[in-house]
């Protein structure tokens, strides 16, 4: 990819574009199918059938993208989707329309962000700009749909939301027309596709690590809040607490990771994400007064932000540009929607049975990612002297991805 001049302020409109809309959207969603009439049993069946139909989704689009080198056209498109399907929500009627309209806008969102990252990567590297910049960029566009998102329930009520939600995402398609072209060079169809990826262990390595550090997650996201409360501490205290880890990750994204990436390598930096998992887990594990919580909510930072920021240098660093919107997708499916997806199942019976002691067991899932990170690209790799940037099958972190069409050895970076 050739380096396009104002190339950052079009990522940085674009996942503006995207946080805001999940902002607006994602969080309020349970209440507005609730205020829709369906029971608390029926509202989780929505929402766990939209979880299952990203699993599917995800990869799909990806697959697509690559396999037509159209990651542009196929984000633009599945943003107009989503805008649409947002409205389906105010049109479906009962848990039958309302099933429909979920499945419908969960599988037009799920590929949104990895093919963004698919895009933004090359770019970044093209362009001279951190991936870091547009990326803190979407966590505070998050933070203010978020925000947004509740004035406009107390002004309009949360039926008003999924149009507000359509807004952003159709702001998302008309910006990503402007994003520089990426992908295989034109002519060259790609035939490797996710079984290429599986086949790596660097790439199910790092799958797994991603997996244990973010599913570690899980029972803080459920039960942290509920565990500070029935010590004694505020509504308001929770809600800063939780607002300061948002925060942490903002900042590390912006400001921090890109520094510790440059010194530690990709390798390094997801040991230090998975080492920050030890401690804020073990630490939650033992108590809940407010100065120490200050202290462990902000290594929120590094067990998301920096370990994201690592996993997408590595794919960028390493994955053949034709196949970069298959891994990316690949990548959030594997190791992060089905882990956090199966961390969180598990967390309800971990915190029945445990108690804070099921912040042991997340912390054990972060120790259980050390070992992983052993083989992984260790930074410093240089892509110019690999055709493809392939993740290694076997052997030293320099090998190649099999490549079944030369011609795509050709593909510009």
């Amino acid at each position: 990819m050739q380096a396009v001049p104002g190339a950052l302020p079009r990522f940085l409109l674009v996942y503006a574009a995207l946080y805001a809309g999940y902002g607006l959207t994602t969080p309020f969603l349970p209440a507005l199918l609730a205020e829709r009439g369906l029971g608390p049993t029926e509202v989780g069946l929505v929402l766990a059938a939209g979880t299952g139909i990203r699993l599917v989704a995800g990869p799909l689009a990806g697959r697509v993208a690559d396999r037509l080198a159209a990651g542009r056209g196929v984000l633009a498109l599945c943003a107009a989707l989503s805008g649409l399907s947002a409205l389906l929500y105010l049109a479906g009627h009962g848990f039958t329309g309302l099933l429909l309209a979920g499945l419908a806008h969960a599988a037009a969102t799920a590929p949104l962000a990895p093919l963004a990252d698919a895009l933004a990567i090359p770019a970044s590297k093209a362009s001279r700009f951190a991936y870091g910049t547009v990326r803190g960029a979407g966590s505070a566009a998050f933070i203010a749909g978020t925000l947004a998102g509740g004035q406009v329930v107390g002004a309009l009520g949360l039926a008003a939301l999924p149009v507000a939600g359509a807004l952003a995402f159709a702001g998302l398609a008309g910006a990503t027309f402007r994003l520089p072209a990426a992908g295989t060079a034109a002519g060259a169809p790609v035939t490797t596709g996710a079984g290429s990826l599986l086949r790596s262990a660097a790439f199910r390595r790092l799958v797994a690590v991603a997996a244990l550090v973010i599913g570690s997650h899980a029972v803080h996201d459920a039960f942290a809040v509920i565990r500070w409360r029935a010590a004694g501490l505020s509504p308001a205290t929770a809600s800063l607490l939780w607002a300061e880890a948002v925060a942490a990750e903002v900042l590390v994204f912006l400001v921090v990771g890109p520094t510790l990436l440059a010194r530690l390598g990709p390798a390094g930096a997801l040991a230090l994400a998975a080492g920050a998992g030890i401690l804020r887990w073990s630490v939650a594990a033992l108590t809940v007064a407010v100065p120490v919580l200050v202290g462990i909510q902000a290594l929120h930072g590094l067990t998301f932000a920096l370990l994201h920021l690592a996993a997408m240098q590595i794919l960028g660093r390493t994955v053949p540009p034709g196949l970069a919107a298959t891994a990316q997708t690949l990548y959030g499916t594997l190791g992060l929607g089905i882990a956090t997806t199966l961390a969180t199942l598990a967390a309800g019976p971990l915190y029945g049975a445990l108690g804070a002691g099921a912040f042991w067991v997340m912390a054990g899932a972060c120790a259980a990612a050390l070992p992983l990170v052993r083989g992984l690209p260790t930074g410093g790799l240089p892509t110019a002297g690999l055709p493809t940037g392939g993740l290694p099958t076997e052997g030293p972190p320099t090998g190649e991805l099999p490549v079944e069409n030369s011609r795509e050895r050709e593909a510009p970076r």
